[in-house]
Formats: structure tokens, sequence, C-alpha cells
């Protein structure tokens, strides 16, 4: 069996915005959420700025007991399912709905405040919730709670690929008929000084801000939320009158199997293709790439050689939204899957923010600084992990 896969509903917190609406008017407005970072003591660490969610309270969504119980990518986790379910106006059927998730750290901040307990303070003993509040599936677990979905849950970790694993994961599930919905996304909250110390040591973050495809980008800036979808046949979603937002066409992962940090344009290539022939749709047909783009000196030469290898880039608009809302790890393919869902169900391609000078390496149309109207029926969303495990998702602009 397989069938059509429907994306119904959208929930996403970031720091681009706190609901869906709010995201989506930051992406076409082009302004970038990263600033100077709070979440950490001030000059702990060498870059001073990130993408946070500003002045976030979790008793705005959570009564005080709740909130003790999850981990703040926990938090994000269920606040976008929340509005992705709501958005969706499903009614699940519970043994044949799934959860996938992709987090890359899990419950960081909880793990960093337990050591620091421990090591700084000689607290001997942890809070009694640390191990489950602190687990990647976390997420997962929490929103299977509060929906009674009891088919198949599971967090996937692969670094900044998981939310796309995950959601392509979920999307094969629900087009071969293992299940007739899901709920699929990623969630992150990477900003604990011992998590934050170790991005330090590794030299690729920004020293002021993210400026992906440009000459002078100097390196990514940390970002957190989650976003969510609701996958469901394209059949069961028809039938019951849902809005569509888009429609999920075709997935592909690959592993460079190269090096843990250095990427490889043709293993990224490779997943590209393998999205493009899992749909099946020709390169010709892509109008749109939201790019894995980081910003790093290394990246974005390698992914624009990869997409050349692939398709004519004088007619492919390619963009980065990681430079409005920063790169949110395990998170990062769940929040620019949205964003590329949005462009397509409302003709708006989003920029690339904070772009400066043109890289002769990187000689793309990257849609500088200003969101442009284009109409689009296919569009991918790539991302490429260290480690080299690389997965890409195809979307189409749903039928009218």
């Amino acid at each position: 069996m397989t069938r059509r896969v429907a994306v119904t509903g959208i929930g996403v917190i970031c720091a681009a915005g706190r609901t869906r609406p709010e995201f989506w008017d930051s992406l076409k407005s082009g302004k970038s959420a990263i600033g100077p970072m709070s979440l950490v003591p001030g000059n702990s660490v060498r870059f001073p700025n990130a993408a946070e969610v500003r002045d976030y309270r979790p008793l705005d969504y959570f009564d005080p007991k709740e909130a003790d119980l999850l981990d703040r990518f926990a938090q994000f986790a269920l606040i976008a399912a929340r509005e992705a379910v709501a958005d969706s106006g499903i009614a699940f059927d519970k043994e044949n709905t799934a959860i996938v998730t992709g987090s890359c750290i899990g419950g960081k901040t909880t793990e960093d405040e337990g050591f620091r307990g421990l090591y700084a303070l000689n607290n001997t003993r942890f809070p009694p919730l640390s191990i489950p509040k602190a687990m990647a599936n976390a997420g997962a677990s929490r929103i299977s709670l509060e929906y009674g979905i009891t088919g198949p849950v599971y967090t996937v970790s692969t670094a900044c690929s998981s939310a796309n694993h995950a959601i392509g994961q979920a999307f094969w599930m629900v087009r071969n008929g293992s299940v007739e919905a899901a709920v699929a996304g990623g969630s992150e909250a990477p900003f604990s000084l011992g998590l934050l110390k170790a991005w330090e040591a590794m030299r690729v973050v920004s020293p002021d801000t993210c400026r992906p495809f440009s000459k002078d980008r100097r390196g990514l800036i940390l970002g957190e939320g989650a976003a969510m979808l609701v996958l469901e046949s394209m059949d069961r979603a028809v039938a019951r009158g849902a809005r569509v937002w888009g429609e999920i066409a075709g997935f592909g992962m690959s592993s460079d199997a190269h090096h843990l940090t250095q990427p490889s344009a043709a293993g990224a290539a490779r997943a590209m293709r393998a999205a493009l022939n899992d749909g099946p749709v020709t390169p010709e047909a892509v109008g749109y790439i939201n790019a894995h783009g980081t910003g790093t000196p290394a990246n974005d030469p390698t992914e624009v050689e990869a997409i050349r290898s692939i398709f004519d880039t004088g007619r492919l608009l390619i963009s980065s939204t990681k430079s409005i809302h920063g790169h949110a790890l395990g998170a990062a393919g769940a929040i620019e899957a949205a964003a590329t869902l949005l462009a397509l169900n409302c003709g708006i391609v989003p920029p690339t923010a904070n772009f400066t000078e043109p890289d002769p390496q990187c000689e793309i149309d990257a849609v500088p600084n200003t969101a442009r109207a284009a109409q689009i029926e296919y569009a991918m969303s790539n991302s490429f992990a260290f480690g080299g495990l690389n997965a890409v998702l195809l979307f189409r602009k749903p039928l009218q």
C-alpha cells in the first residue's frame, strides 16, 4: 500500500516566534531573531549571541507540577505538538498513530544542573526525576501521554539531522499504511554552560551573527525551540475536510562515511537524489531549497557543490532560515520543514538574512535579506549532520 501523505497541522516555538503565525511573520519580514545571549552568565563563553526563545516562562504553558516534570526541550516539544494538533483538528485513532521526534542532546539543561550540583556545590544527591527529565525521548513520551497515543512512539538522535530523520520515518509509516497518522518533528534546548563550552571548543560558532552563503560568514549561531507536524493520509485528510498545508512527496538519507565533522558534497548529493527518487520527482520540478546553510566556512560551499551536481542553480531559489531562527541542532529540520511548507502554501520564499557580500564559492540565488513571492510546486529541505548523516525532505504544494 502506497498513499499520499498530507501535512494538516504545524506547530512552532523558537526564537523567531512562539506560534506558527508569529514564526511566519518573522520569516516574511526577514528579521533575524539572533541577539545577546541571556540564559548563561555573561562573558562565560567567547560567543555573545544566540537565538533564544526570549522571556520564556514555563508557567505560561504548564501548571507548576507539570513544568517541574519536564526539561525545557520537552516543554518545547509539547507546546509545538499542542499547536499542531489543534491546527489539524484531528481525532486520533490512538492505536494507529505514531509519534516520532528528533533531539540531538535531549535534556541537557537538567543534566548540566545535576552535574553542577555534584561537582561545584558538593550535592551528593540528584533530584529524583533527573533521568526521566534528561532522556531524549521525554518529549515524545509526554506527547503520547497528553493524547493517549499508544502506537509507535520513539525518538531519533542523529545530531543536526534528527528532526528530518524523524519526519521522514513518520512519513514512510503513514505512506505504507503502518499507521493512519503521525505527530513528527524535533525539539532542542542547548543553552546550558557545559554544552556551550563544548561548542566554544569546536570553534564553529560565529562571534557576531549567522550569514549563510556570504563571503564574510564566520560560523553558525545556536538556537533552540521545537516544531511538530501532523501527518495523515491524503484520503483521510480530504474526507474529513481538513486544511492541507502541503504534502510530503519524498524522503532520502545517506551517510558520508567520510569524516566526523567535515561535510561531503557526495554524501549530501546522495541524500538529495534519494529524496527525488522516492517521490519520484525530477530535479527540474524543484523550485526552492531550504538549505542546511549553517554559515560555516566549510558547510556552505560544500552544500552548494552538492546542489549543483543535481540542479540547475540558475533557476533555483536557495535560502537558509537559520540566519533568522538560529541553528536549533536536532530541532533544526523540523523548524525548517515548517518554514518550507509555509513558503509553498503562501507563495513566499523566506530570505537568507544578514546577507552582505556574495561568495564566489557560493554562486546561488540565496534570496538575500528580502522575502520573495514565488509560486513553487516542489521544495526541498536539507539537513546534514556531524557524523556525516544526511536527511532530506521533499515537499509538494497542496493541490487546489
